[in-house]
């Protein structure tokens, strides 16, 4: 009996004649009355009553429930439109199961796919803003990075500045990838024991054209020899997507003894650890050997004074980081020429450190082949000095007219000579 009801709930049993008859005696012909619910006798004496949901169980709450007959379908008419009973035709009905489960798995990968949506441009980058890599026989060191909006400036292209520290960023990520980084910015181990630090002396930087907000940049550094006791850096700044070249520079270090901030040659130590990355190649620069004049209050043109270095200014070595440099030397640029032109190159030299304590002046004199009155190129002459006197960095910029066409391209990477 058991197994007759839970077989009958999937599939539906077609009653006898016989059996529905023996059922209508049972309850007779007149009116039955279920909790209020009256049922009618059919029209017919000799209709066959059929109920009208095989599925729905015989009793509910211990009741008898009875449906009404249909009028008009006769035993005959049932018997022809029965199917005649197979495993096939027995099996539930698992469309609407189906069709449930298939919503619910499109309706969770449509979701799914909104939650990891990310753009699919051509010109996206496997590892835009990663710490970068080594390449060309890993003595090339390559990162990109994103110009952000607040790294552009009045013009909308990226700030002088913001260049300078994609230089210092990069150099100081190719000694980490090249296992060279110890208690310092580039010591290597061996630089460390002997309390030594590297010292840049002497930069020169040449923009083609700068980048804008949303451009990714692609910054190329590689080292050199420089004499017996220094070393070379390079730097070339491309257009990720285009390759374009944008910024060149080329820098000179040196070693300082981080206690008596005196100048040291290189131990042999340390030659042995920074020797097997340097690369054979002329600098990316042709080096201006011109020599850098010194300013004073009778022949400087304008003067800024009452500089002074804040906290965040120093770097891990207790002294102003070199890009701040950059920009107390613009302080005094006119600003007659900061909005008619935009610089395109720069030497600096670096004649000592400067601490948290000092206080600093800002001296230019224009110069060169154009002034205030002209659209040509001009020249400019720079001096930082603390006030007491000590000169901290000479420099030398040139200024072309907004918008002129770019000037010298290189078109790729020193390879490296036998």
């Amino acid at each position: 009996m058991v197994a007759t009801a839970a077989t009958s709930s999937f599939f539906p049993i077609t009653s006898s004649p016989d059996s529905i008859d023996s059922k209508n005696k049972k309850l007779g012909n007149g009116s039955t009355n279920l909790g209020g619910i009256k049922l009618k006798p059919s029209a017919s004496s000799g209709s066959l009553q059929v109920m009208a949901n095989a599925q729905a169980p015989p009793k509910i709450n211990g009741t008898t429930v009875v449906m009404t007959p249909v009028e008009g379908f006769t035993s005959e008419d049932a018997a022809s439109s029965t199917p005649p009973r197979t495993f096939i035709n027995q099996l539930p009905d698992w469309s609407m199961l189906l069709a449930a489960i298939t919503t619910i798995f499109l309706a969770a990968e449509k979701q799914w796919m909104m939650l990891d949506w990310k753009p699919r441009r051509p010109d996206m980058l496997i590892d835009p803003f990663g710490i970068g890599r080594i390449v060309q026989d890993g003595l090339v060191f390559r990162q990109n990075f994103s110009i952000r909006s607040y790294e552009i400036g009045a013009d909308r292209t990226a700030s002088i500045e913001t260049l300078m520290n994609h230089l210092q960023e990069t150099a100081i990520n190719h000694c980490k990838s090249a296992g060279l980084l110890g208690d310092g910015f580039g010591a290597t181990p061996g630089m460390c024991k002997k309390n030594l630090i590297w010292v840049v002396t002497r930069m020169q930087v040449v923009v083609d054209r700068y980048p804008t907000w949303g451009d990714v940049v692609q910054v190329d550094t590689w080292v050199s020899a420089s004499g017996k006791n220094g070393m070379r850096r390079d730097w070339l700044v491309s257009n990720s997507k285009t390759g374009e070249i944008l910024t060149r520079a080329s820098s000179v270090w040196v070693m300082m003894n981080k206690l008596t901030r005196r100048l040291s040659k290189i131990p042999e130590e340390v030659r042995g650890e920074i020797e097997p990355h340097f690369m054979n190649s002329d600098p990316v620069v042709a080096e201006d050997n011109r020599k850098l004049v010194k300013l004073d209050d009778s022949t400087a043109q304008y003067v800024r004074k009452g500089l002074t270095p804040r906290w965040n200014d120093l770097d891990v070595n207790q002294h102003v980081n070199n890009v701040k440099y950059v920009g107390w030397i613009l302080e005094s640029t006119p600003l007659g020429i900061v909005e008619s032109h935009e610089l395109c190159s720069m030497t600096l030299e670096y004649r000592r450190e400067c601490g948290r304590d000092s206080v600093l002046q800002s001296l230019t004199a224009v110069s060169g082949v154009g002034n205030l009155g002209n659209m040509g190129e001009i020249e400019c002459q720079h001096l930082l000095q603390l006030e007491e006197g000590s000169e901290i960095v000479r420099g030398r910029t040139q200024w072309r007219p907004k918008n002129a066409k770019s000037f010298g391209k290189m078109d790729q990477v020193p390879a490296q000579s036998a």
